[in-house]
């Protein structure tokens, strides 16, 4: 250490429990162990001061490299602290990428949000959706405001508008998804007041899928469910879930790559579309696969 970087690479994660993040790690963890190097894994629990440490630590432990995964939060108050760090880290030699916005001044993995939600929008009136409610996430979170937009964006060309009620803010979790679905059928007295409900991440979608069943409802038969990601455990989904598909353990590789390929300074923007993946839980009886890039 004393001579210099040491050959670790510090992955800080939202939580390692989240299917999307352990994908990511994967892809992280194979990229760094090709180039010799040992991937140490914090995660904050969403919390944004322990970002900042995690990352305080990994400099001042002289990690060869950072890789941050995760949304930003739209408040100039953590974003501003964050950058200040990587950029004080990055002067000492070290490398960094996040995953996710282009908001830090490092190389990014860009999910293409907005534009992917689109193409599920659209997707899904094209099979016949036209009432819809949204499980929006927290309207900070930029990957789920960016989703919500961009869902929005699509159905109003189509002169569908979600009722305001029916856009509903919620903790970008399993139980996030699942409260805010218990929230939308007891103002509807039980009832599903839409025919398609989107979750913005698919861990809110899973628990939608609880709160619904739980109440007695079918998918799709009552209402369609459509999420976002296609994280593994939608593997044993039934009906099987109509998403998004995002490369996770590609974008990890791809951060790994993007951080310790170019030459120091250089910053590198990577953008990753998603596929539309239409599936039985909104109503087709043979899936289709629509790559919307």
């Amino acid at each position: 250490m004393a001579r210099g970087n040491t050959a670790t690479l510090g992955l800080v994660v939202h939580d390692i429990a989240d299917p999307y993040f352990s994908s990511i790690a994967a892809g992280v963890i194979d990229a760094a162990e090709a180039r010799g190097m040992l991937v140490t894994v914090a995660s904050t629990q969403r919390d944004p001061q322990a970002e900042l440490r995690y990352v305080e630590l990994l400099r001042q432990q002289r990690a060869q490299c950072v890789v941050l995964a995760g949304s930003r939060l739209d408040d100039p108050a953590l974003l501003d602290p964050m950058r200040a760090i990587l950029q004080k880290y990055i002067r000492g030699g070290g490398r960094a990428a996040c995953i996710g916005q282009d908001a830090l001044g490092v190389s990014s993995v860009v999910v293409e949000n907005r534009l992917s939600s689109a193409a599920l929008a659209d997707a899904l009136y094209r099979d016949g959706h036209r009432r819809f409610a949204l499980l929006a996430g927290p309207s900070g979170v930029l990957t789920a405001r960016d989703r919500v937009e961009g869902f929005c964006f699509t159905l109003a060309e189509h002169d569908v508008d979600p009722a305001p009620e029916d856009v509903i803010a919620c903790d970008f979790t399993r139980d996030g998804g699942y409260a805010g679905t218990r929230a939308l059928l007891e103002r509807n007295s039980g009832r599903m007041p839409v025919d398609c409900l989107f979750a913005v991440n698919d861990v809110m979608a899973l628990g939608a899928l609880a709160a619904l069943r739980e109440a007695g409802l079918t998918v799709p038969d009552d209402v369609g469910l459509a999420g976002f990601d296609d994280i593994s455990s939608l593997r044993d989904v039934v009906p099987a879930m109509t998403t998004v598909r995002l490369p996770m353990t590609g974008m990890g590789t791809n951060a790994v790559e993007l951080a310790l390929d170019e030459n120091p300074g250089t910053i590198r923007r990577l953008r990753i579309p998603g596929e539309v993946l239409v599936r039985d839980s909104t109503h087709r009886s043979q899936s289709t696969v629509s790559d919307f890039r």
